[in-house]
This record gives C-alpha cells, sequence and structure tokens, in this order.
C-alpha cells in the first residue's frame, strides 16, 4: 500500500513546479530507499501525471477526452484500483463536465472514506479549486437554467479543508482564499474572524506577519463612518502598533505609521461627532461637553481644532451651525462628506496574501 503522505510529497513538489501543468518536465525526489529518482519514472508519479494532463484537458475545454482519460485511470494503473479510484473517476467526469457541486461531494467521499488512498491529494486540490471559485463568485446551476451564488458552498469547502489539512500549505491557502474572498465582498470583521484563526495557526514567520497586518486592516476596512461603533479601531490600532513594533522595516515601507495617524484622527472625529448631533438638537451642555473631551484626548487633531471653534461658538452663546433651511440641508450635507472621510470608505487597499507575503518576507522569516 502506498502512504499517502508520499503521494502528497510528490503531488506537492509536481504542483509546486508547475509540472501538473506541464506534464514533459522533469521532477526528482529524494526517495529513503533509492536516493534521488525521477518522479517520472515511479508508478506514483506517473498516475498523478496522468490526473495532471486530465486537469490539462479540462482547463482547455476538452471535457470529452478528460472523461476518456479519467476512464483509463483504472485501466492503465490497475495497482491503483479500487472503489476510492472508483469514487475519484466519478468525481472527475462530474467535474470535466462542470458539475461541480456533485463533484465536490464525490471530491470529499474521497477524503472522509479513504483517507489513506493514492489519489487522496488530487481531489483535495480539486476541492480546493471549486471552493476557490465559489467563493470568488462562481455560481451554481440549478436545475440546468438557474444560476445561484454560491458562497457558502465555497466557504464550507475551504473550511473543510483547514479543518482537515491542520498545518499543511493547503490549510493555508484555504483559509487566505477564503479571507480574500470575505473581504473583497465587504465582510471584514468575517475576514478578521478569519485572519484571526490564520495568526493562532501560524502565529510566527512570515505567515504570521501577515496574518497579523490583514487583522489589522480588516479591523480597520470594518470602520466605514462615525454613525458606527468606534470599537474596531481601538482594535485596529493595536494590532498596528503590535505590528510596528514587531516588522519595523516592513511598516515603514507599507507607511503603518500614516495609517496609525488616520485611525487616531478617525477616533477623534467620532466623540466630534456625537458632539455635533447633541448641538443639532440644541443640547448645548452635552455638545460643549463632547467638543471639550476631544480637547483633552485627542490633542493636535483636525477633531480637537474644530471642537475648539465650536466651543468658543457655544459658550458666547452662538452656534456654528447654520438655522434649518436649505443652507442647514448643505451645512449637513458637508458633514457627511466628513464623516465618509473620518470613515474609511474605500480608502484602503488590501493587498493579497501572497503581496504581503513578498513584503518584508525576509523581516518576517527571522522573527520568531
Amino acid at each position: 500500500m502506498i502512504k499517502t503522505k508520499e503521494l502528497a510529497a510528490i503531488w506537492l513538489s509536481l504542483w509546486g513546479l508547475g509540472v501538473l501543468s506541464c506534464p514533459a518536465a522533469e521532477t526528482w525526489m529524494l526517495s529513503p530507499e533509492e536516493g534521488w529518482e525521477n518522479v517520472s519514472t515511479t508508478p506514483q508519479g506517473q498516475f498523478l501525471l496522468a490526473i495532471s494532463q486530465i486537469n490539462q484537458q479540462i482547463e482547455k475545454g476538452q471535457s470529452k477526452e478528460a472523461v476518456k482519460a479519467a476512464e483509463k485511470l483504472k485501466t492503465d494503473y490497475p495497482q491503483f484500483s479500487g472503489p476510492d479510484l472508483d469514487v475519484f473517476v466519478q468525481a472527475e467526469t462530474l467535474y470535466a463536465k462542470g458539475k461541480w457541486s456533485k463533484a465536490a461531494k464525490l471530491y470529499t467521499k474521497c477524503l472522509v472514506e479513504y483517507p489513506d488512498s493514492p489519489v487522496y491529494p488530487a481531489a483535495a486540490e480539486r476541492l480546493y479549486s471549486i471552493g476557490a471559485a465559489y467563493a470568488a463568485g462562481q455560481k451554481r446551476v440549478f436545475l440546468k437554467i438557474l444560476r445561484f451564488p454560491a458562497f457558502d458552498e465555497g466557504e464550507r469547502i475551504l473550511r473543510d479543508l483547514a479543518d482537515r489539512g491542520g498545518n499543511s500549505p493547503l490549510a493555508y491557502r484555504s483559509l487566505v482564499t477564503l479571507a480574500d474572498n470575505q473581504e473583497r465582498r465587504g465582510s471584514f470583521l468575517d475576514a478578521y474572524q478569519t485572519w484571526a484563526e490564520i495568526e493562532d495557526r501560524w502565529p510566527t514567520g512570515d505567515y504570521g506577519r501577515v496574518a497579523l497586518l490583514r487583522m489589522a486592516q480588516a479591523l480597520h476596512a470594518a470602520y466605514t463612518s462615525p454613525e458606527f461603533d468606534a470599537t474596531v479601531l481601538r482594535g485596529a490600532a493595536s494590532y498596528f502598533e503590535d505590528y510596528q513594533a514587531r516588522y519595523k522595516k516592513s511598516a515603514e515601507e507599507l507607511g503603518i505609521s500614516d495609517t496609525l495617524v488616520m485611525i487616531k484622527e478617525q477616533r477623534a472625529y467620532k466623540e466630534f461627532y456625537v458632539g455635533l448631533y447633541y448641538e443639532k438638537l440644541a443640547k448645548t451642555d452635552a455638545a460643549l461637553m463632547y467638543y471639550k473631551r476631544v480637547q483633552i484626548d485627542w490633542p493636535q487633531t483636525k477633531a480637537a481644532e474644530m471642537a475648539q471653534k465650536h466651543i468658543a461658538a457655544l459658550e458666547q452663546g452662538k452656534s456654528l451651525l447654520p438655522p434649518k433651511s436649505s443652507r442647514r440641508k448643505i451645512f449637513d450635507s458637508g458633514t457627511r462628506f466628513l464623516d465618509n472621510w473620518f470613515g474609511l470608505a474605500g480608502v484602503l487597499h488590501l493587498p493579497t496574501g501572497e503581496e504581503s507575503i513578498q513584503t518584508g518576507s525576509e523581516e518576517g522569516m527571522n522573527h520568531s
């Protein structure tokens, strides 16, 4: 019986070097028994290369050829024949025909019922590709004509792979893909939770560095207006400060200091906004209390400067707010513009996991 770990090692070598999309290439692996050997000359390597050829045919839209090649796996590689290969071939056939949801169930069956099967790594990679596509917005076909978003199914597949994979590269890719797509859909708090899970599993090195950065960015992006709770800003500032302390060079390149200044201004404006609210209601004492609090808590901010002007006017029995008229409507529109500025309003550019890993990677790898 061929061990799953051996097949997984070969699969990762082929996948990592691009051999799975270029079967003619040669890959050498160190075998404890045989020393260095060409993977393409071993039964295991030939079997996985045959699967990679099916993948190529599917990518080229050659579904009929892919189905025939999948069926040939059982006759060309009888040493791998069994119920696990039967299920895998059925799944490949459905996958080639674009019936991804049904194929995913069979790939999952391979993982659940045949954990020692040589097709386990290939089935897991297929599931990842389906989960990633669904999470990115690929729609499911229902009753052959209706198409519905499948975000939930994509998340379920990716989380299942992450749970099964432990600390494996596939588990990491699954969680990063999930977090990336949660951010793209604007689900920043969900993305934060996913990045927190990644940071918990891989607390050091580049993986831990990227996770810490993305946790901070996700919380910052979750704050869009002073009308909402500012707790996420406190959390974001804390993570950014931690990142700055641990990865100074990378933090400088990413402009973390400027981001922290922006968060400080946002938190200050949040309190100023409350004072402005009470001033609009003609509750002068409450407005003055919040304006003065801004000056105490957030000196040398734009919000503190604005608060001082409002304090001076109110103490003279005046108000900087125009009367309730057409001018007041224009003023309120202007404050909404400020609200968006002091909220995030899409200012952040969230890098992908790979981009983040490339930034300051040497520093991140040296940290432990």
